[in-house]
């Protein structure tokens, strides 16, 4: 007995350590792109609009790999899909730091996204089939990773960028390499550790035009969608509303986005055992309710209660991972699919949400003057509410879930 829990608790500390360096290589893949954004513009000498083709391609491929990561679990195993996954993204870096010219360094960089697509979904499909108990918890600890990663990967990225070794400076080239080649550290994890669900059958599955019938499955799309969209719409927009609207300097602002983006970390880090106790539906509901009352308490009160713009990143954190629970209970066999189905349909839904953000922000402004001050502080408001709007949907999908499956006594 006692060698049997030694094997277990060897094995089982393998996939922690393979899902917690991948949720860290994740956050850090995803956000040393800004203070390299500039050099690489001025490198290639690309204007506005080839920039953001650039990045529109790269989310394309991002969605791209979500959209076949399942199939491939389904033939390989999620082992080699994981290791896959970070291999293609320790090839990038090599590729992106031998990129001289505009053409292969686009193809580099569409690599990594690829990579990172295929991670995403990945690590879902490990932590959904790992964490049988206190997957509430256990969810939101491991995207905990992500969101301390993603705090300091602009710093490191930034101090990497000015590193000379033998009077060569690292430079942007350089420091992609070096972050990326750090993919290789839970590769190693992985290779050696063993992953659960690999010998289901496929006859024991669910098809995916059976998980498309249920109404569950689209009402998690739903709160993930509107939930993500108002997450990811704070790192674009809030700074420049505090900028516009309050006239904040560049770093006081950006301490306040610090401080959104520390509230979403340590939520992650300490709030989950919450969700196992009250309940997943529930949860979501309460998070996300709680993001849109801070929110729009900011908007309407004003500079002095700009604090709770920083505040509603504890409740939106919890979204993503909380529903990531949900599927992994609600679809022990069919979690690889159901994950899939759900992040690449929230993927396109948050794409549309930032370009409403903008509209929004025009339309308003020139309703009460283009030109004006109080027509910029009125359209900032509108525009900025759309995310409180969305934290506020995310919600009324969880009340509709929860009456759901409340009906049918299968509340999670």
């Amino acid at each position: 007995m006692g060698k049997r829990d030694s094997k277990f608790n060897k094995t089982y500390a393998m996939q922690l350590a393979t899902i917690f360096l991948g949720f860290v290589i994740f956050g850090f893949s995803e956000n040393i792109k800004g203070p390299a954004i500039p050099r690489i513009q001025f490198d290639f000498m690309l204007n506005e609009s080839q920039l953001g083709t650039l990045l529109s391609l790269n989310a394309l491929g991002y969605l791209i790999a979500c959209s076949f990561t399942a199939y491939l679990t389904r033939i390989w195993g999620i082992k080699t899909v994981t290791v896959t996954a970070l291999g293609t993204m320790a090839v990038s870096g090599i590729l992106i730091y031998f990129s001289h010219s505009y053409p292969l360094f686009s193809a580099s960089y569409f690599l990594m996204y690829i990579g990172n697509g295929m991670l995403e979904i990945g690590l879902a499909v490990l932590g959904a089939r790992i964490f049988v108990k206190n997957t509430g918890t256990m969810m939101n600890l491991s995207h905990g990773f992500y969101g301390l990663s993603s705090t300091v990967a602009p710093l490191i990225a930034t101090g990497l960028m000015k590193v000379t070794i033998n009077g060569y400076t690292l430079d942007w080239r350089g420091m992609y390499l070096i972050m990326l080649l750090l993919s290789v550290v839970p590769i190693i994890f992985a290779m050696f550790s063993t992953f659960p669900g690999d010998n289901v059958q496929h006859e024991e599955r669910i098809s995916l035009r059976s998980l498309l019938k249920d109404p569950v499955l689209w009402l998690m799309v739903l709160i993930l969608s509107f939930g993500v969209t108002s997450e990811l719409a704070v790192g674009g927009w809030l700074v420049n509303f505090l900028e516009k609207a309050y006239r904040w300097d560049t770093i006081t602002a950006s301490g306040l986005l610090s401080a959104f983006f520390l509230c979403f970390a340590l939520a992650r880090l300490l709030l989950g055992p919450l969700t196992d106790k009250i309940g997943f539906t529930l949860s979501l509901i309460i998070f996300s309710g709680f993001s849109a009352l801070c929110t729009f308490v900011a908007i309407l009160g004003g500079e002095g209660l700009a604090f709770l713009f920083a505040a509603s990143g504890a409740g939106i954190a919890m979204i993503y991972p909380t529903v990531m629970a949900l599927i992994a209970r609600r679809y022990p066999k069919e979690s690889d699919t159901a994950i899939t189905v759900t992040v690449t349909l929230m993927g396109l839904g948050s794409v549309i949400g930032n370009y409403a953000v903008g509209g929004v922000i025009e339309a308003v402004k020139k309703l009460f003057g283009a030109d004006s001050q109080l027509g910029l502080l009125r359209g900032l408001q509108a525009g900025y509410g759309i995310i409180g709007l969305c934290a506020a949907l995310s919600a009324v999908s969880g009340l509709l879930l929860y009456s759901y499956l409340y009906k049918r006594k299968e509340i999670i």
